[in-house]
C-alpha cells in the first residue's frame, strides 16, 4: 500500500502544475470574494476527477480485473512500469514543445465570466479524457488488487495532490491578505513563462521513480524464480 501510495502521490504532484487548473484559478484569485470563489472551483476540479476515479476503478477496473484469477505481484510491477514509461513519454512531449506552449497559454485570454462551480466542472469535463497520467496512476491502482474501499483512498490522494496548487493559492489569499494579489500575480508571470519546463521536470521525476519501482520490481521476481529453479537443479544433482 504504501509503495501505491507513493507512485499516486508523485504523478499527482506531476501533473498538478497543470495550466488548465491552476491559471483559471489564478485568474479567480483577483475577483470578487476570490478566496471564496478559489475553493469553488477547486471542490468541482477536485469532485469531476474523484468522480472519474470511482467510475473507472469500481467500474471496468473490477470488471477487467476479475477477467486475471490471480493478479499477483507480477501484473502490478508491469501495470507501475507502464504508468512510469507514460509519464516519461509525457515529459519528453513536453520538453520538446515547451516554446510553443509556452507561447500559447502566455497569449491565451482569462477564462469568460462565469460560476467558479461551473467554471471547474466545465473545465475538469475536458481535461479528464485526455488526463493521461490520472489514467496512469488509475493503471496502476486498479493492477495492484486492492478492495475497494483501498483504492477510491488512493484516487482521493491523488486527486487533493493534483489540485494543491489550487488550494496553495487560497491559503495565499487567507494568509497573505492586501499583498496576496501581487504575490500571485508574480506567480502568475513566472508560470506563463516556464510552466511546461517545470511540468516537464516534474513528470520525468516522477517517470523514473515509478519505472524505477516497476522495473526493481520486475527484476526482484526473475531473480527469486530463478533462485527456485537453481535449488531445485543443486537438488536433483544431489540426488
Amino acid at each position: 500500500m504504501l509503495r501505491l501510495l507513493g507512485i499516486v502521490v508523485s504523478i499527482g504532484l506531476a501533473d498538478s502544475l497543470n495550466p488548465s487548473t491552476v491559471a483559471p484559478g489564478l485568474y479567480l484569485a483577483t475577483t470578487e470574494r476570490p478566496r471564496r470563489a478559489v475553493l469553488q472551483f477547486t471542490s468541482a476540479i477536485a469532485g469531476v476527477f474523484f468522480l472519474g476515479g470511482v467510475v473507472l476503478t469500481v467500474g471496468p477496473g473490477q470488471a477487467l480485473l476479475a477477467l486475471i484469477p490471480h493478479p499477483g505481484a507480477r501484473l502490478r510491477y508491469i501495470a507501475e512500469t507502464v504508468a512510469g514509461v507514460a509519464m516519461l513519454i509525457a515529459a519528453g512531449l513536453l520538453w520538446r514543445n515547451r516554446q510553443r506552449l509556452g507561447h500559447r497559454v502566455s497569449s491565451d485570454e482569462p477564462p469568460k465570466e462565469r460560476p467558479a462551480v461551473l467554471l471547474g466542472l466545465t473545465i475538469a469535463g475536458v481535461e479528464l479524457p485526455t488526463a493521461f497520467p490520472y489514467f496512469a496512476a488509475i493503471v496502476a491502482i486498479v493492477a495492484a488488487g486492492l478492495d475497494v474501499v483501498q483504492e477510491l483512498i488512493l484516487v482521493a490522494v491523488y486527486c487533493l495532490c493534483f489540485v494543491l496548487p489550487l488550494l496553495t493559492i487560497a491559503v495565499i489569499l487567507a494568509v497573505a491578505g492586501d499583498q496576496a494579489t501581487e504575490v500571485l500575480d508574480r506567480v502568475r508571470d513566472y508560470l506563463r513563462a516556464h510552466w511546461p519546463v517545470l511540468l516537464a521536470a516534474l513528470a520525468l521525476v516522477a517517470g523514473l521513480f515509478v519505472t524505477a519501482l516497476g522495473v526493481t520490481g520486475l527484476t526482484s521476481g526473475v531473480r527469486g524464480r530463478v533462485g527456485v529453479v537453481s535449488r531445485r537443479v543443486r537438488r536433483v544433482i544431489s540426488r
